[in-house]
């Protein structure tokens, strides 16, 4: 095996476990009550709502991951559709996206641990900076370990939301649930943009595509089987959180009077008796970790995918090769990762993480557009996206959208992601490379018929 080459090790299974571990994390153990803040009950369709704009998306990055299963996910297809500049705002875009959500990840199990454990909030950051070093150890260590590892956690959380669900439907309040829209319909869509990185995770699975066995196959299964059932999941769950807890706790139970931050355990003693808080607080320490590990396992396959089109430096692409994986990527992932446990308010960046996720998510749609109209022979995927092109002018459409409810800061914010990351294009990547995108053909075809069309005839 190569210097550089990565071992397929994953299967259909251990692939959808890191969608899913992407995805079970904040959007079950945090966002709910922030959600229903803005929208009441309604948060519920919120959730759905959601889904329904990532799911072109999906769609779209199923179809490219099959076409181009090399590691990268979101920056390789928008840099090969698009080009190199957008491939640059794309990839880093991306990858501190991801690392905000992972840090958030494990900084947010800190409200969790606080309900049954007694730490101070410092011990609670010294406990995540530890979770880190050890999410960092377990990626470097071996993709196939870290994504059985996964699986394992994966499946044992779901089993708990289930049971949560289950003994919700017999306890809940109907009453909860009215008045249903207190907000408006305004307010839902406010409250689906702060819940849409919920879902993030359903298509960075594409960015370890290089170590997923029979791609063609496992590839959209994955993305698509891990969006149903995340979909359903998330309803089930938000509305058991809706029908149990008080309104007033999930809308002033936080921090100075804020949002609770903990509003899976807030109507857990319903459920479990004494027991309960405990049992939910345990299920969201081991969910909230699962994502973290996933984050960095698809994150460190930014800088990776980059290095290798000399976007960033070549030391970035190097494999170990004990372990097989990108060493580099993923310390380099792992220090980000651990500076923002240490001294950023993660909250307020994951904020600003989801808005860039969300026009990134618009932009994947154009991409897909990009490769089919330009009709390059090298573009064979061998699952083609439904709908085309309706579904994706939809997407595009619709993030933008949601987009525009996210507020002025996490707009900014996104700006200033896509600044910097012009800036690295044009000081480092532009001088190391030529490729246009499949956008680039299409303006070169049209020039060619433009010219056709200007040449001068002959007289005879």
């Amino acid at each position: 095996m190569g210097h550089h080459d990565l071992d397929r090790s994953l299967g259909l299974y251990p692939t959808m476990m890191i969608s899913m571990g992407a995805m079970i994390g904040s959007g079950i153990f945090v966002l709910p009550a922030l959600g229903y803040k803005k929208a009441g009950p309604a948060v519920i369709l919120a959730y759905v709502l959601a889904a329904l704009v990532v799911l072109p998306a999906a769609l779209s990055k199923a179809e490219m991951a099959t076409a181009m299963p090399e590691s990268g996910g979101t920056y390789l297809y928008i840099d090969r559709a698009l080009g190199p500049f957008f491939g640059t705002i794309a990839g880093i875009g991306a990858w501190f996206s991801l690392v905000f959500k992972s840090s958030f990840a494990l900084v947010g199990l800190g409200a969790y641990l606080l309900l049954f454990a007694p730490l101070s909030q410092g011990a609670v950051v010294y406990v995540a900076l530890a979770l880190g070093v050890l999410v960092v150890a377990l990626n470097v260590s071996g993709t196939k370990m870290s994504g059985q590892i996964q699986a394992v956690i994966v499946s044992l959380v779901v089993a708990g939301l289930l049971a949560y669900v289950l003994n919700a439907g017999f306890v809940a309040d109907a009453g909860r649930y009215t008045p249903f829209a207190t907000e408006g319909n305004l307010g839902v869509v406010t409250a689906a943009a702060f819940v849409f990185v919920s879902y993030a995770g359903v298509t960075k699975v594409a960015s370890v595509a290089e170590e997923v066995k029979d791609p063609g196959r496992n590839l959209p299964r994955a993305i698509l089987g891990s969006m149903g059932i995340m979909t359903v999941l998330y309803v089930a769950v938000v509305g058991a959180v809706v029908g149990l807890s008080d309104p007033d706790v999930l809308n002033t139970g936080g921090p100075d009077g804020t949002a609770s931050l903990t509003p899976m355990a807030d109507g857990a003693s319903e459920l479990f008796g004494g027991a309960g808080v405990v049992f939910v607080s345990v299920i969201a320490v081991v969910a909230l970790t699962s994502m973290a590990n996933a984050g960095v396992l698809s994150s460190s396959r930014f800088p990776l995918a980059m290095s290798r089109d000399d976007l960033l430096p070549p030391a970035l692409r190097t494999i170990d090769e004990r372990f097989k994986t990108p060493r580099n990527s993923v310390l380099l992932t792992g220090v980000v990762l651990l500076l923002l446990i240490a001294f950023v308010p993660v909250i307020e960046l994951a904020k600003l993480a989801s808005a860039f996720q969300i026009l990134v998510f618009s932009i994947i749609n154009l991409a897909l557009v990009a490769f089919r109209e330009a009709d390059v022979p090298s573009y064979q995927p061998e699952f083609r996206a439904p709908g085309y092109p309706f579904v994706q002018a939809f997407g595009f459409l619709a993030g933008i959208g949601l987009l525009t409810q996210m507020g002025g800061l996490p707009i900014l914010g996104a700006v200033g992601i896509i600044t910097a990351s012009a800036l690295t294009y044009f000081v480092y990547g532009r001088s190391r490379t030529n490729r246009t995108g499949a956008i680039g053909t299409i303006l070169s075809d049209r020039r060619d018929e433009e010219d056709d069309e200007a040449a001068p005839t002959e007289p005879e």
